[in-house]
């Protein structure tokens, strides 16, 4: 893991193991791709949490116009 302070931390959730942690930025997405690979044999169940991911979705589209 960085020791960056300004690295955002991001929260990945695994519902079919039932684990949640929280992670720098920089290295979520080799997080997520350790995990799957370890405890899934490499299918997708790690994934960052739905609700920051339905806001980042909606703040690009908002950035983007397609909300207008």
């Amino acid at each position: 893991m960085t020791d960056n302070g300004d690295d955002p931390a991001v929260p990945i959730v695994c519902e079919a193991c039932g684990t949640e942690t929280t992670v720098p930025l920089s290295e979520v997405a080799d997080q997520l791709a350790r995990h799957n690979e370890n405890r899934h044999d490499g299918e997708e169940h790690a994934e960052v949490d739905p609700g920051l991911k339905s806001r980042i979705q909606d703040l690009a589209a908002r950035d983007i116009g397609l909300l207008e």
